[in-house]
């Protein structure tokens, strides 16, 4: 063993996702993760990153630990760190890092700014525009309902807003209420919604495309269906309470967030669709970005798509990371030495490492923290729509040891703590609180894994779909 240092970036499932491939590295010694939850130290080879007994978070405490601690390569999961320029501080300062560059994290950063982008370069996204004054896309709306009778169309505010910030309006009305909550009161995702992007919702199915850059050559990685509405299509009495709860007035409107749950390999997308991709979205994508702006992408890069019912790809959004939960069903599959392939990356070599894939299906499920009553010391009760709306956290959680062994578990937002006796216990941080993950030779096995060891597990108010992988096996 050469005995690598690994730091990992990031406080989510994913994080855990990418510590433990690299873990499974013969090349790397220790996986240090931050900020990481409980579960980062589960991982063999994976320890919490601590400075003075505590997670570094900030940019500049992440480069002090990888200094302190003679990281040899540090890998960037959240977008947020992203955005705020960790890639372009840390080898300012000599340190590898694997990531985009805070001026190619914009394409996530900025909806807005990216679409035009992308129609810059001819690359084909639904027929949109951008806002930065609520009463002109008030106005727009109006116009565009009147000539599109029965189109609907999509909200999405410009910043990051983890993977909740993209509203779909099936009427005028509803697109004028959206408009409201994101730009005027109350204003659901802050200064992310400052501006906004209205597009044309088009008619296909979603896919998300995930790739690889080193800045000149592009492979695309597996992929995974993934599911993003918090419930499924027969819980309407769940979406209307969700709502009801939520001071949503729209009580259908099914709420996306940061992903459910999914499996890997994707069932529809075959080598014809992913070389239309490559050839009309993804190349001309990291092409021309570094051509119109002179910086190259290096890292992840996935693509939210809509394809139509001839399979003519459109691009809905850029992410310049991997996905959360699709990482968690992804890197479990891939038999390339993940350190060595980020090596690759950083070192422009990107063509000479082949990715080699297990051909074994793997399904995650979610669990998130849910409706839930938490007993005030009054003896009243508060009830909270749950995630991805507002939601209770320091629920203990029990059952991991009932959990098979060859079963993965993902930690989301879990933290150990003391209980009321002082006993050292498991409790939830987060709306999203893990990700299970069951592998199998067929999509029908591995699912029907996740769903027999996801029931060992409890905690107040755990809530999880109960139809990931439904309708494909």
């Amino acid at each position: 063993m050469s005995g690598k240092r690994v730091f990992v970036v990031d406080a989510g499932g994913r994080g855990n996702a990418i510590a433990h491939a690299f873990a499974k590295s013969g090349s790397v010694e220790t996986v240090f993760v931050a900020p990481g939850n409980a579960g980062s130290e589960m991982i063999e080879k994976c320890r919490l990153a601590t400075v003075q007994g505590k997670p570094p978070k900030t940019i500049l405490e992440l480069l002090a630990f990888a200094k302190q601690e003679r990281i040899d390569m540090t890998f960037v999961g959240p977008e947020g760190y992203l955005s705020d320029g960790i890639v372009n501080i840390f080898q300012e300062e000599g340190q590898r890092i694997l990531g985009p560059k805070k001026e190619a994290a914009i394409l996530e950063n900025s909806k807005c700014t990216t679409k035009d982008l992308l129609k810059g370069l001819n690359v084909p996204v639904p027929p949109c525009k951008n806002f930065g004054d609520p009463a002109a896309a008030r106005e727009y709306v109006q116009q565009f309902c009147s000539e599109n009778p029965g189109h609907g169309l999509v909200i999405k505010a410009d910043g990051l807003a983890a993977g909740k910030g993209s509203i779909v309006c099936s009427t005028e009305e509803e697109a004028r209420s959206t408009i409201e909550r994101i730009m005027v009161s109350p204003k659901l995702f802050g200064k992310a919604g400052e501006r906004i992007e209205i597009e044309k919702r088009l008619e296909g199915r979603e896919l998300m495309f995930f790739a690889l850059s080193d800045g000149r050559t592009v492979q695309p990685l597996e992929s995974a269906l993934d599911y993003k509405q918090a419930f499924s299509a027969d819980e309407t009495v769940a979406v209307r309470l969700f709502n009801k709860l939520s001071n949503n007035p729209y009580l259908e409107n099914n709420p996306n967030t940061g992903g459910m749950g999914g499996f890997s390999p994707h069932p529809w997308l075959d080598e014809e669709l992913t070389e239309k991709i490559m050839n009309k979205i993804a190349l001309p994508t990291v092409h021309g970005f570094h051509e119109a702006t002179g910086h190259e992408y290096v890292g992840v890069i996935y693509f939210g798509l809509m394809i139509s019912e001839d399979r003519e790809p459109s691009v809905l959004e850029i992410n310049v990371r991997l996905g959360d939960p699709e990482t968690q069903v992804i890197l479990p599959r891939l038999e390339t030495d993940f350190f060595l392939l980020s090596e690759a990356l950083l070192d422009r070599k990107l063509a000479s490492v082949p990715l080699q894939w297990s051909r074994d299906y793997c399904l995650g499920i979610c669990a998130t923290s849910g409706r839930a009553i938490k007993p005030h010391s009054s003896g009243g009760g508060e009830e909270r729509p749950g995630y991805p709306g507002d939601h209770y956290t320091n629920m203990p959680l029990t059952g991991l040891e009932k959990v098979d062994p060859a079963v993965l578990v993902y930690h989301n937002g879990t933290a150990f703590g003391q209980d009321a006796t002082g006993k050292r216990r498991l409790f939830t941080t987060g709306g999203r609180v893990l990700t299970l993950v069951a592998r199998g030779h067929s999509l029908a096995e591995a699912r029907i894994k996740a769903y027999d060891n996801i029931k060992r597990i409890r905690f107040n108010g755990m809530r999880y779909r109960k139809d990931i992988g439904q309708g494909y096996v």
